[in-house]
């Protein structure tokens, strides 16, 4: 069934017999859409937040909409969890198009650590949340194995693609140009004050994935190596 988080009463007839919810953030309508499930009989909610939720700063752009969609799952209650994942390995698939044309690519940000995650793995979290009372007013915070620069997801893509790519990394003069190409202003200033002023820290890696899943985080290189058709 299809519906619109911003319409709630598109999502209403889609909630009649289910008992858990997974829930995308950000949408106008999603205290209408819990208080729908919860007179629908739904008994829990999984949330796809993000770890910069954890900073508190309502005024930036992302963490602020992240920490609002936090704060309607809590009040709506159900029984709740926040899933806060770090950057997402598919983030790469932005360098598809440079890595097509050439061996150069230019990556922002050159110089941030980040534990990027496997959509994979935050799937299989969510998974074993909705099936579960066990992670029941948790927060989960969620990373991939690996603290890697910019650079090395650009060494990985080429070792998986047999190719010698080289990364150049961006002034910030030039991340912003690039970023507000295809996005509003305030979320640039976000992804600065995260990356550039420190206020968000994705370097440390955190065994939640396999105390959810059992199993560990793939790797950026198992990532790379089932996408490979995308670049």
């Amino acid at each position: 069934m299809a519906g619109d988080l911003n319409r709630p009463k598109t999502v209403r007839d889609a909630l009649d017999g289910v008992t858990a919810l997974f829930l995308m953030p950000g949408y106008g309508g999603q205290r209408q859409v819990l208080a729908d499930a919860r007179d629908a009989g739904v008994e829990r909610v999984v949330l796809l937040s993000g770890k910069s939720a954890g900073t508190g700063d309502t005024v930036n752009a992302v963490a602020g909409y992240l920490i609002d969609a936090e704060t309607a799952v809590r009040e709506s209650g159900l029984a709740w969890t926040c899933l806060r994942p770090t950057s997402f390995m598919s983030n790469a698939l932005q360098l598809a198009d440079q890595i097509r044309k050439g061996d150069t690519v230019r990556v922002p940000f050159p110089d941030v650590y980040t534990t990027d995650i496997d959509p994979y793995d935050i799937a299989q979290a969510a998974l074993g949340a909705l099936l579960s009372d066990e992670f029941a007013g948790r927060v989960l915070e969620l990373t991939g194995p690996e603290a890697l620069l910019p650079a090395d997801r650009v060494r990985v893509l080429g070792e998986v693609l047999g190719r010698d790519l080289r990364a150049v990394g961006l002034t910030h003069e030039e991340t912003r140009a690039e970023l507000e190409a295809r996005m509003p202003t305030p979320y640039v200033d976000a992804f600065f004050a995260f990356f550039v002023d420190g206020t968000l820290d994705e370097s440390v890696v955190l065994p939640t994935v396999q105390e959810v899943t059992g199993r560990a985080p793939r790797a950026f290189a198992d990532w790379a190596r089932a996408h490979t058709d995308a670049f």
